[in-house]
């Protein structure tokens, strides 16, 4: 496990590097929203039965021809609205548009980047918790002066139309942030890492086909060879991921000194309502300083937390200065959280989706 101190709250040291900070922050869902009366009617499913069990009351479909590079570009358009030019691109993301290459350098090409750097991030729904890590590591080492990172995926390309219990709570969406160099004393910066993962757990979120494992075997033996969608084991994922947030947020709480009481607004990774909620009791954040857009969206994967930041400034929740904790849990396994003052700044919150080929 990774645990990454920087600095007490408004506290730096003249030699230590430079802090990561959070500039802008947009997302984007692309127009065709479920609701949960419009969920395939051999599911047997309820709007009540849906909300009460997951906290989903829609979610959106990228649609035929609509790939992850599509709506991570939509979102970075709008972060990069009237920004500096950024000088390296990460993508978090588990619906890369080909196994090979990485969708980041295309999708900088897209952006009319030039040749920056450019990678993918995949630690499933933590990606862009791990992106921001990486991201500060950049700008630490001067690698790079302002990094664009994007949080994006299409879930519903690896969704089997027979699992309800996938496809009631996973949406397609993306998110942005634009992070520079600048100073630990400053509004936005990132004040502290926690990272983790435990491969021992692996099977419990999982795409079993497509990579080498199963294409190594050839002859049909190999396990999950054949079956190509997402498969997760709900019970003992919500095990994990309630334990291991709740030890990671607190772990990254202590390092910059803050406890519950001093967080204004916690945002978990969107992965279910009863999960943000078990998380937030046990480190003693009420509700009401809790973001849940799992009602509007249900879990966008690693775009889920910067989609969540994006919609709740546009909601007026957010306010420059307050105290935030992010943290996230993921496939692999995979956890990590992060900890900042919000920045002033504005958000764009995304129009219909109105082309996909740009």
């Amino acid at each position: 496990m990774i645990e990454a101190a920087q600095h007490t709250d408004g506290v730096q040291d003249d030699k230590a590097p430079r802090a990561c900070v959070v500039e802008r922050v947009a997302g984007f869902v692309p127009p065709l929203r479920v609701t949960n009366d419009e969920l395939p009617s051999d599911w047997e499913v309820s709007d009540v039965w849906v909300r009460s069990r997951t906290g989903v009351g829609s979610r959106h479909r990228a649609g035929r021809g609509v790939s992850t590079s599509d709506l991570a570009r939509e979102a970075a358009v709008r972060a990069l609205a009237g920004a500096d030019t950024v000088d390296a691109l990460l993508l978090a993301t588990s619906t890369p548009d080909h196994p090979l290459p990485a969708t980041a350098p295309e999708l900088a090409t897209r952006l009319g980047l030039g040749p920056v750097p450019a990678f993918d991030v995949s630690a499933v729904c933590s990606g862009f918790v791990y992106g921001l890590a990486v991201g500060a590591g950049l700008l630490a080492t001067g690698a790079a002066q302002r990094v664009l990172l994007v949080g994006a995926d299409v879930y519903s390309t690896l969704l089997d139309p027979a699992d309800r219990s996938a496809g009631i709570v996973f949406g397609d969406g993306a998110g942005a942030v634009v992070l520079r160099a600048g100073s630990a004393t400053e509004a936005g910066a990132l004040l502290g890492f926690d990272l983790g993962s435990d491969g021992g757990h692996a099977g419990l979120i999982q795409v079993p086909d497509g990579g080498s494992r199963s294409r190594a075997a050839g002859d049909g033996t190999a396990a999950g060879e054949g079956d190509p969608y997402f498969r997760m084991w709900g019970s003992e994922v919500y095990k994990h991921a309630v334990i291991r947030m709740t030890e990671s947020a607190r772990r990254v709480l202590d390092r910059v000194g803050w406890s519950g009481d001093d967080v204004d607004c916690f945002v978990a990774h969107q992965a279910n309502a009863r999960i943000l909620s078990a998380v937030a009791d046990r480190l003693g954040i009420p509700a009401e300083r809790c973001v849940n857009d799992l009602a509007e969206v249900g879990n966008t994967g690693a775009a889920s937390i910067p989609l969540a930041l994006a919609r709740a400034q546009e909601a007026g929740r957010l306010r420059g200065g307050e105290r935030v904790l992010l943290t996230a849990f993921g496939g692999g396994l995979t956890w990590g959280s992060t900890v900042l003052r919000w920045p002033s700044r504005p958000v764009a919150l995304a129009p219909p989706f109105q082309d996909a080929s740009r």
